[in-house]
């Protein structure tokens, strides 16, 4: 409640510029960190999909070339 009350004699460019800017400031590393973190394991998974879909689409490729053929 008291922090209502400070922020309610503020002008709105403290409340809406200044405090979110020093909020950065303070918390920068950690949110480029985190961001940093989650895109990098969203790029390993995409790898991984592609890996997986790739080697399936391959070993059915090769299974039906195979079976067809009949010499194995």
């Amino acid at each position: 409640m008291a922090v209502k009350e400070i922020l309610a004699g503020m002008p709105w460019w403290v409340k809406w510029v200044a405090i979110p800017l020093i909020a950065l400031l303070v918390f920068g590393g950690l949110i480029t960190s985190v961001l940093t973190f989650v895109v990098g394991l969203l790029f390993k998974l995409l790898v991984f999909v592609a890996l997986v879909g790739g080697l399936i689409y391959v070993v059915r490729k090769f299974t039906s070339s195979s079976t067809s053929r009949g010499d194995w």
